[in-house]
């Protein structure tokens, strides 16, 4: 099949996700006043807790044993190198530009997390169902293409939340203002040097454990040499310290327990046998939950579209060397990195050969930042507004750069 005839292929999904994207925009507009904020942060929760974790768990019960699991171990260390290669890159573009501190944490953010689950349930679908896919029958694409997209939201949203929620984290400490009852808005100071004054960290809406995680291990009302710490202790004392740096919370998302319930039902052979099939006695749960599963893929393009469009609106100033820099790490650099590092990894027999599960893997290099890099800024209080900004350029450009790479992956494997 030629590149021209790859390339029409490719630009079909990605047609469907802008226009349904530019529905949300319209929608959350002043003149249609229906998917405002409010509106899109209810509909955001029900496909956080309920439409993402129904599609999740059941393509994944459907395809994935722990047989199946064995041969897609790559695709979790794939989304590590990009996050490792897109640090680095973050950390050149951050030195070359000098961009302010604020903006430090939503630059590596940007250069190091893609969007691996939204994306994916919208143009995997999309592609499957297109004549010249070179994926295969439409229905077994749609499926085994939903199983891995699944399992890459899942495995994104675990990183995205340890390494990107820190880094932010780490960057910039916030503080509260001095009883100040004229501004309510947060102080942000860049943490890293050796004094300063205490702060508190508004890491997310769940308690801090700051207080203790930094006990000391030996007290001072007694000589180190007749005080000893119990072993309980001692664990009450560790186990405080890795929740004060990485919120459970968010690690354990809906979406990431949904995969752990897809793998039980799909590595259970008794348990798959009665809910998944057509003669399956249980089957009503498995229509059920793809009946609810699909209102995730509208939703989330609809809720897409309706953020973008604060990007429009804001006033932010972000200067266009960093903007610029953020692009070409994430539709220049790591594709071409990706492709090098994959079709190596197939040469070296790592990765099974199914053209369908190396596109994903290689299109993981090419998708524009996760969305909930918007969610950790908000959190932490610094550049909500910047990060609006550099969202609306690169989801603007996500449409040629994932036609093209998208087109040239397909050439790739078909070759």
């Amino acid at each position: 099949m030629g590149l021209l005839e790859l390339f029409i292929t490719a630009c079909v999904p990605v047609f469907n996700m802008l226009l349904v994207t530019g529905v949300g925009s319209f929608l959350a507009s002043d003149f249609a006043g229906i998917l405002g904020k409010e509106a899109r942060k209810h509909l955001n929760s029900i496909v956080f807790y309920v439409f993402n974790p129904s599609l999740v768990s059941i393509y994944l019960a459907k395809t994935i044993t722990m047989e199946s699991f064995t041969k897609l171990w790559f695709m979790p260390v794939n989304i590590l190198l990009i996050f490792i290669f897109g640090l680095i890159f973050g950390w050149i573009v951050i030195q070359v530009t000098r961009a302010p501190a604020k903006l430090r944490g939503l630059i590596l953010g940007c250069c190091s997390a893609g969007n691996w689950g939204n994306i994916f349930l919208i143009v995997i679908p999309a592609l499957c169902k297109e004549k010249g896919s070179p994926f295969g029958a439409p229905d077994v694409c749609q499926t085994y293409g939903l199983s891995y997209s699944s399992l890459s939201m899942a495995i994104g949203a675990v990183f995205l939340w340890t390494i990107v929620y820190n880094i932010v984290r780490a960057t910039s400490k916030v503080t509260e203002g001095d009883g100040d009852a004229q501004s309510n808005q947060t102080k942000v100071s860049i943490s890293g040097s050796a004094t300063g004054t205490f702060s508190e960290e508004n890491c997310s809406n769940s308690n801090d454990h700051t207080n203790e995680s930094t006990l000391p291990l030996i007290s001072k009302n007694m000589p180190p040499n007749k005080y000893k710490i119990p072993l309980s202790e001692r664990a009450r004392i560790f186990f405080s310290r890795i929740s004060g740096t990485v919120d459970l919370k968010k690690l354990f998302a809906p979406s990431t327990i949904a995969v752990i319930v897809g793998f039980i039902i799909g590595g259970t052979p008794l348990i798959r046998n009665t809910i998944i099939g057509e003669n399956a006695p249980l089957r009503v749960l498995q229509e059920s939950a793809e009946l609810i599963g699909g209102g995730a893929i509208p939703s989330v393009t609809l809720i897409m579209g309706g953020n973008l469009l604060n990007g429009v609106r804001g006033g932010a100033s972000v200067p266009p060397s960093i903007i610029l820099g953020v692009i070409v790490v994430r539709y220049i650099l790591l594709p071409l990195l990706g492709t090098g590092l994959v079709k190596g990894a197939v040469r070296l027999g790592l990765i099974q050969p199914d053209p369908l599960y190396q596109f994903i893997l290689l299109l993981q290099y090419a998708v524009p930042p996760a969305m909930n890099i918007g969610t950790i800024m908000q959190l932490f209080g610094v550049g909500e507004s910047e990060c609006s900004v550099i969202f609306v350029w690169l989801y603007a450009l996500a449409s040629v750069a994932v036609t093209v790479w998208s087109a040239f992956f397909m050439w790739t494997l078909s070759t």
